[in-house]
């Protein structure tokens, strides 16, 4: 049964009104990968068109989604919203002045912003605008840029910041902390982004003093950072590494030792709440979100109280206009998924029987198409595949050993934490 999963976990995850909470709770958004191109950068050129067709994202629709969760911030009127990285497309100065103008007026209207950097969004080399036929350079920003921009959603009120990294402390209120983990390589870029995220190890003990300090005035610190910090699908460190954290398991564990219960992460594009369990009994959520610039436009609106988080996770499905919306982002991610598990078949060279290729094919596609919408759960069809090609590579499939999906629920949930951390 390792052998099947391994060999499908290689090839599925290809592409990737008045605030009415009570004073003893708050009442918070959370996006994640916004991956905002700021429409001054680009034009119906051939260059652009072309991009959007190679990635399978529509820009305007983009556009459309992020103004439409805007607009409904602006009427629920949450206390905190929060970002989870991946802020701009590729780093583009211009995009990330656009979405700082965004950020500033909702904060006008009473919503505090805290945000944290993703691998896309500091010293990108390759940001580019499109123009015509051409792609064309632009400036991206700094380190020392991105806290000057960002200084009103989270650097200007920290209560404590990491000499190390741009990470960062901040009161959500007097029971609770939130902090702000700076796990990208951006010193390390040359060419392009680097996908893979570390934590420094000044900053692990910087951040293990904060848990300290916290623990003695009994505070509950909560995390935020790009990059994953557990598995959120069997096998994904040994495949999928730089979608977590290096030493993913020696982070999750001394950070649930420390107290913290839950952290934020993004970076994956897919909407997944695993739980870690520390050697000691102690556990901490990673609670992922998926992009707002892609299938299935996921973002989470949460309650936090004393001792529990209440998630409820909401999709864009329709805009004025735009009907269609879920339909033809679902189809763009599809296509761009098949046309990536047909070369990454073909390039295995493993022979598999042609009149497999198909069935196998359709299976990677479904498996991925409901990963990153989360509480994912096999078809008969599905299972009909899995069958099909556990028996090709040697195995008897057990609909029951099949685990894909980790424990908790991804999309609708009660964390808690305190006494026995048990969800709902």
């Amino acid at each position: 049964m390792r052998t099947l999963h391994i060999s499908l976990l290689f090839l599925l995850v290809i592409t990737t009104g008045c605030n009415t909470v009570s004073a003893d709770s708050l009442k918070i958004a959370l996006l994640s990968d916004i991956h905002f191109l700021s429409p001054k950068l680009y034009d119906s050129g051939e260059a652009f068109t072309t991009y959007e067709q190679v990635s399978g994202r529509q820009f305007d629709d983009q556009e459309m989604v992020l103004e439409h969760v805007w607009s409904i911030l602006r009427r629920e009127r949450p206390d905190l919203l929060l970002i989870s990285g991946d802020l701009t497309h590729h780093g583009e100065r211009q995009s990330h002045l656009d979405l700082v103008t965004d950020l500033l007026s909702l904060e006008k209207e009473g919503v505090r912003v805290l945000v944290v950097p993703g691998n896309h969004d500091i010293n990108i080399p390759n940001a580019v605008a499109y123009r015509g036929d051409k792609k064309l350079p632009v400036e991206s920003v700094t380190k020392d840029e991105f806290v000057a921009l960002y200084e009103s959603f989270g650097y200007g009120e920290a209560l404590y910041r990491d000499e190390a990294s741009l990470s960062y402390v901040a009161s959500l209120d007097d029971q609770h902390w939130l902090l702000c983990f700076d796990s990208n390589r951006y010193e390390e870029h040359v060419n392009g982004s680097i996908t893979a995220g570390r934590i420094k190890e000044q900053t692990r003990e910087w951040a293990i003093s904060v848990l300290q300090e916290a623990d003695d005035k009994g505070i509950t610190v909560l995390g935020m950072m790009h990059h994953g910090l557990v598995e959120h699908m069997p096998y994904q460190s040994d495949f999928f590494p730089a979608y977590l954290v290096a030493e993913w398991a020696h982070h999750a564990a001394w950070l649930a030792e420390a107290g913290m219960p839950l952290i934020f992460t993004g970076h994956f594009h897919s909407n997944d709440v695993t739980r870690f369990d520390a050697p000691s009994g102690k556990s901490i959520y990673d609670l992922e979100t998926a992009s707002l610039a892609q299938y299935p436009y996921a973002w989470r609106m949460m309650t936090l109280k004393e001792g529990s988080l209440t998630v409820e996770s909401r999709f864009v499905k329709q805009l004025d206009g735009k009907i269609n919306l879920e339909e033809e982002a679902h189809k763009r991610l599809e296509m761009v998924t098949r046309r990536v598990a047909e070369h990454r078949l073909s390039e295995m060279g493993v022979p598999i029987p042609e009149e497999l290729m198909p069935l196998l094919t359709d299976l990677i596609v479904k498996l991925n198409m409901l990963h990153v919408k989360g509480d994912e759960k096999a078809d008969p069809e599905m299972l009909f595949a899995l069958r099909l090609f556990a028996s090709y590579m040697g195995n008897e499939f057990e609909t029951l050993d099949f685990s894909f999906d980790f424990p908790p629920d991804d999309n609708n949930l009660v964390i808690r934490w305190g006494k026995g951390n048990v969800e709902e």
